[in-house]
């Protein structure tokens, strides 16, 4: 199993520009990259892309942490250099792609899972996710938080308390529902995921942990077999408590309920086979008979591919 420290040491944190990702960035960076690896890098990138300096910077970063783009030349993860387009971002973004304008909630939910699979890009949303135990934070308590866990991780022990206070701030916006009507948060398509509430008092952040209507069971399924490939890669089955508690694990990135988890993958177990929901003395457990990341694919195309026949 991947251990925590080695998970989040070659991430970037604050590198985002202080700007959360918006509805077309992700088509741009990937029709950037697509037609051109060294876009990013080109002198002309401004008037490609169509935006200004620190959000060419800022469409590159989100782009890696989605999983839309990677470093052409494989090795340590960078953000600099010629880049290549994912397989993932090819089935959902390319122009007869899945989704690639991002209509349905349910590619949302997927991308947001790509923030939390290696390798990570940004350190500080597994961290804010996995590390915060406060009922009720503002954007100082959560930069405190990332602040006082970062040491944690050698590789994130020099990262100043600024950038961990960039990050904070840009997280609340990410994902709360904003009382401002900033043109960022309006533009900001993962707002809509509702993994964050406001409290009675402005500026006062709670995780949503009640069911998410929006999260299909097969997407949430195919993030639970993913789980499983890169975080026990060699189990045959992954218990419950895992699945719902393990750091990373989708029921702390999807913030569900453990009542939850148990119902999606009792629905979604009947759908896709290979899989296996099962209980014994007490102890529920999900079963793969198939190579997970098989399974992860299958689950995620069935999803579209019924969208597609009912025309959603």
């Amino acid at each position: 199993m991947i251990e925590r420290t080695e998970l989040l040491s070659e991430g970037f944190p604050a590198r985002h520009e202080t700007f959360c990702p918006r509805y077309s960035w992700l088509k741009k960076g990937y029709d950037g990259v697509k037609n051109d690896a060294d876009i990013f890098d080109a002198d002309d990138a401004i008037e490609r892309l169509g935006v200004g300096k620190n959000m060419v910077r800022s469409i590159r970063f989100w782009s890696a942490a989605f999983k839309v783009i990677e470093p052409a030349q494989g090795g340590k993860p960078r953000l600099s250099g010629p880049m290549n387009t994912t397989p993932f971002a090819d089935r959902l973004l390319s122009d007869d792609g899945r989704d690639p304008f991002l209509e349905d909630p349910a590619s949302l939910w997927l991308l947001h899972w790509q923030l939390f699979t290696p390798r990570i890009t940004a350190p500080s949303w597994s961290m804010a996710m996995n590390g915060n135990g406060m009922n009720a934070f503002t954007v100082k308590d959560l930069a405190r938080s990332l602040t006082e866990y970062g040491p944690l991780v050698p590789a994130l022990s020099r990262v100043s308390a600024s950038s961990f206070e960039k990050d904070a701030s840009c997280f609340t916006r990410m994902y709360a529902p904003s009382d401002r009507g900033a043109a960022e948060e309006i533009e900001c398509p993962f707002t809509d995921l509702g993994l964050l509430e406001t409290g009675e008092k402005r500026g006062v952040f709670r995780f949503q942990t009640g069911e998410k209507i929006t999260l299909p069971d097969l997407i949430f399924l195919g993030a639970c077999c993913d789980y499983a490939l890169h975080f026990h890669p060699s189990a045959n089955a992954v218990s419950m408590n895992s699945l719902a508690y393990g750091f990373n694990s989708p029921g702390a990135v999807f913030k569900l309920s453990e009542t939850d988890i148990g119902n999606r993958l009792e629905r979604a177990a009947k759908i896709i086979d290979g899989i296996l929901f099962t209980e014994s003395y007490g102890n529920r457990q999900l079963q793969f008979e198939a190579d997970p990341a098989a399974l992860r694919d299958d689950a995620v195309a069935r999803y579209y591919e019924k969208t597609r026949r009912l025309g959603i």
